[in-house]
């Protein structure tokens, strides 16, 4: 872990409050806003979950908006290990993924044998994505080369499944932190680097993705080799998505502007994001109780 810079903190909040100021003009507004659409990880991971409540999110993820039937699908529904069944069958061939939370999410306070088995498990029932969650406690202490076996034990254990590694950065307290944790993932295998589990606050923040974007951007500079991003939890309205999403292009790039590279964890994103598509079509809001909720 010798060799990572230093986060010049100050540095990264005046490039937030610069990229802030973008505005995205109205021609190219309604395709920021189906783009954002189809970045979507509609998530359940509630202790009530029930198979009926994924069928509906899976329906929602297929077609958000029945009233619309040009706005595209959303990228993948994420639910736990023991759904991934329900949703894999409700999404059939409608190209949607099914994503997985493993590894004890969202503590990942567990043995690393229950952590692959769990993780196996969710692949074979069906999972084409895993989000894990390192543990953070390890990396606190400095017992870096515990997280990295950990992650590329899991990466194994995903086999043909891409992994999305959650930081849980409201966890991991400096900006120097989330550098050498994205740096740690990324080098152990994760085809995602992620920012939160939504369990935690704070969760997603600008300042943390950027840091974790310019991460990734290093490491394609480096290699050749593009990384995935999600900030996930505390996105809830789609002038923030939009101010992620200018984010992205102005450090990374337009190739990373595509669900294969580019996710948002926040189902209560969804409904503002239509909300807005209509007033974009029609000139006028529409009630949230047009929308369903899940």
């Amino acid at each position: 872990m010798q060799g990572i810079p230093s986060v010049d903190q100050v540095g990264v909040e005046e490039r937030v409050a610069r990229l802030n100021k973008r505005s995205i003009k109205t021609e190219s507004k309604m395709h920021a806003l189906k783009l954002a659409i189809s970045m979507m990880d509609l998530t359940t991971l509630d202790a009530k979950d029930t198979p009926g409540k994924v069928r509906q999110l899976c329906a929602k993820a297929i077609r958000p908006y029945e009233s619309l039937p040009d706005i595209p699908s959303a990228a993948a529904v994420c639910v736990y290990a023991n759904l991934v069944g329900v949703a894999k069958k409700a999404l059939g061939d409608s190209g949607v993924k099914v994503a997985a939370v493993s590894t004890a999410f969202p503590t990942g306070m567990s043995t690393r044998k229950f952590k692959l088995e769990e993780t196996r498990y969710a692949v074979n029932e069906g999972a084409d994505e895993i989000d894990m969650v390192i543990s953070r406690g390890e990396f606190l202490k400095g017992n870096y080369n515990f997280v990295f076996d950990e992650i590329a034990a899991v990466k194994e254990a995903c086999g043909s499944a891409h992994l999305k590694v959650i930081l849980e950065t409201g966890e991991l307290s400096t900006l120097d932190n989330v550098r050498k944790a994205s740096e740690l993932s990324i080098a152990a295998g994760a085809d995602f680097i992620k920012t939160s589990t939504g369990k935690v606050q704070p969760a997603a923040t600008l300042p943390v993705t950027l840091v974790m974007l310019e991460t990734i951007r290093d490491h394609y500079y480096n290699t050749g080799v593009m990384i995935g991003m999600k900030p996930a939890g505390g996105i809830a309205t789609a002038k923030m998505a939009l101010q992620y999403l200018v984010m992205v292009r102005e450090t990374l790039g337009e190739a990373w502007l595509h669900p294969d590279w580019f996710r948002f964890g926040a189902s209560a994103l969804a409904n503002d994001l239509l909300m807005q598509i209509v007033k974009q079509i029609t000139g006028v809001y529409q009630s949230g109780d047009y929308f369903s909720k899940d």
